[in-house]
């Protein structure tokens, strides 16, 4: 029989479980099942803001919006346009019921369980879709679908939940993980173009210093790697800037601390102010990637 067997919302930047709903399945499949989806809450951010994984007789289904994912997990055979408009619904409910403030403070696991009976109640509907008393039109939901199908997760995706290790590159169905970053700003235009003033700035100096190590072999070849090590952190920032990555704000501060430590070996070749430019640039850069977040999508699926 087609039908929601459980679900649940939670934080995504670490994975704290707000609200579910109850479950009385006892089969060993279904529980291993919600092993999978527990590991899986765990790294919400790292996929794209629809997935869904096959487990067995289950499937997985999720997306994430606004710092919040809603998950399922529903028998193979339950129809992937009612899962995801299913899913819509606890997101539109959750988003109007709390606010983000609340939401980024909670600090016990089920903080929002009176969100259960909602949780309840949506799933009796969608369990019997013949009684649900909108008659929901699945046009548009279907469309957004076809257009936007759901990345199909693997046991290579999600690493080494419950066992599983990743030993091959991941195959991706649908679309892609990487996730639309916010809509650039002055601020972040002028941080990437100052970085990369920074890294022609380095580029040139490099050059000129391997000029004068052939000229000269008593000269400091270490010289030359700061210079392109220099280069390479400034432009990876911009790079980090323009793209999503996983663990972004983590890589941008590395290469703000290669830049820092590149103009420390350099301050024999550059005067005070020099420096003080370099490194001010290569933190306002990395304040910048840390500001522009991914993208939280609200679907619009008119149901």
């Amino acid at each position: 029989m087609s039908m929601v067997l459980f679900a649940s919302v939670v934080r995504v930047r670490d994975g704290l479980p707000l609200s579910a709903s109850t479950d009385y399945e006892q089969d060993k499949g279904f529980q291993e099942t919600k092993k999978h989806l527990k590991g899986l809450s765990k790294k919400l951010s790292q996929f794209s803001d629809r997935c869904s994984l096959r487990s067995g007789l289950y499937n997985i289904n999720f997306t994430s919006s606004l710092g919040v994912g809603y998950l399922m997990v529903c028998t193979e055979s339950y129809p992937n346009v009612l899962a995801f408009s299913f899913l819509d619904e606890l997101q539109r409910e959750f988003i109007v019921t709390y606010d983000t403030k609340r939401i980024n403070s909670a600090l016990r696991p089920f903080s929002f369980i009176e969100f259960d009976n909602f949780i309840r109640k949506t799933k009796q509907r969608y369990n019997s879709p013949r009684s649900l008393s909108t008659k929901i039109n699945l046009a548009d939901m279907q469309t957004e679908i076809k257009l936007r199908p759901p990345y199909q997760l693997s046991a290579e995706d999600i690493g080494s939940i419950n066992g599983f290790s990743q030993h091959k590159q991941s195959k991706y169905k649908g679309i892609a993980p990487n996730q639309m970053l916010e809509a650039v700003t002055l601020s972040g235009i002028v941080a990437c173009v100052l970085s990369v003033l920074c890294g022609a700035l380095n580029l040139l100096r490099g050059v000129h210093a391997i000029e004068s190590v052939l000229q000269n072999e008593d000269e400091d070849c270490n010289y030359v790697i700061a210079f392109f090590l220099g280069t390479t952190a400034c432009l990876y920032q911009c790079y980090l800037f323009a793209y999503f990555s996983v663990w972004r704000n983590i890589k941008s501060f590395l290469a703000f601390a290669m830049i820092c430590l590149c103009n420390m070996y350099l301050y024999e070749l550059r005067n005070m102010w020099q420096i003080l430019f370099h490194v001010t640039v290569g933190a306002f850069v990395t304040l910048q990637i840390h500001l522009r977040q991914p993208q939280g999508k609200s679907p619009d699926y008119n149901v």
